[in-house]
């Protein structure tokens, strides 16, 4: 057989799983991991522990992503964002789908009960069924706030390498979990702003499907204020140094202008484009640089 015949089918088929997993979701769930283990260690946990923690991690998200891209299948078909996953293109069938996120899953949960430790392993249980059951199956279609309580799946990855550290969990791993929770909605809601057409037409009641641009605005700048105040939480609870408080403020002066620009943009829509995707790529930026603050600051002097 003609060489050129072989590796096509595979090397497409290896990337319709990979596509699974919904790898740039995966990307910034870590992020927020290493900053975190660095933080309950005191400094450098072990490169060992990190490896195992974000190895871990990335199967259990990318098993999430994937249950979610199979019960999402046909509303997928109906959004052009979503319209080349590879169930909807029909490069892999819905059987393949299932059975690849369900050992991925119980992977995931194996990885961190034998090779880290017991309360790793419920973690990471708790944050795949919350995406799935508790976000996909039961909320994302049914109500507007889904994002904001379907949100706390993408916040587990902090507990979960908290306690990959520790075999517990502490003050500051729920005021990590707290940040990221509170940042979920000003994250995903612009998006949902640029592509709510795509939502409306698929029946997802997101947000800026049922509400006009101004009250998306109003609350994505609430819980934007919100967010920045809990960052400064952290400084007392996890003895955070100057560092983290200097990045903390500016990086959230900055993303708050931002969110004030897109309200008065909503006020007033003949000013100006709306910009909504400024503030979702904003929202990413923000994050990076706070936990980048947080695995820095522990190995200051002072």
């Amino acid at each position: 057989m003609h060489p050129t015949g072989t590796a096509r089918p595979t090397r497409s088929r290896f990337w319709a799983y990979v596509a699974l997993t919904k790898p740039r979701i995966i990307e910034l769930l870590l992020v927020t991991t290493i900053p975190t283990m660095i933080l309950a260690a005191g400094g450098w946990p072990g490169t060992g522990l990190v490896l195992l923690a974000l190895v871990g991690g990335a199967f259990a998200a990318g098993s999430a992503n994937a249950f979610n891209m199979y019960l999402d299948r046909d509303i997928d078909r109906l959004m052009n964002r979503t319209k080349q996953r590879p169930l909807v293109t029909g490069e892999l069938t819905g059987r393949q789908a299932l059975v690849f996120a369900t050992v991925l899953g119980a992977v995931s949960i194996l990885w961190f009960a034998v090779l880290v430790n017991a309360v790793s392993a419920l973690l990471t249980l708790a944050a795949i069924l919350l995406y799935v059951v508790f976000y996909t199956m039961v909320l994302k279609r049914r109500t507007s706030q889904n994002i904001v309580w379907g949100g706390a799946a993408g916040c587990m990855p902090v507990l979960i390498g908290w306690s990959a550290v520790t075999g517990s969990l502490d003050w500051a791993a729920l005021v990590l979990f707290a940040i990221i929770f509170f940042w979920t909605p000003p994250h995903y809601w612009p998006l949902s702003m640029k592509f709510k057409k795509d939502y409306a037409k698929a029946g997802v009641p997101m947000l800026p499907v049922v509400s006009s641009d101004v009250v998306v605005a109003r609350n994505i700048l609430a819980y934007a204020v919100v967010m920045i105040a809990v960052t400064f939480a952290l400084v007392p609870v996890a003895s955070m140094g100057w560092l983290y408080t200097a990045a903390a403020a500016a990086a959230g002066a900055w993303f708050l202008y931002s969110c004030v620009q897109l309200y008065r943009r909503a006020l007033h829509p003949g000013r100006g484009k709306l910009a909504a995707m400024k503030v979702f790529h904003g929202s990413i930026t923000y994050l990076t640089v706070v936990f980048v603050a947080v695995a820095v600051d522990p190995f200051l002097p002072f």
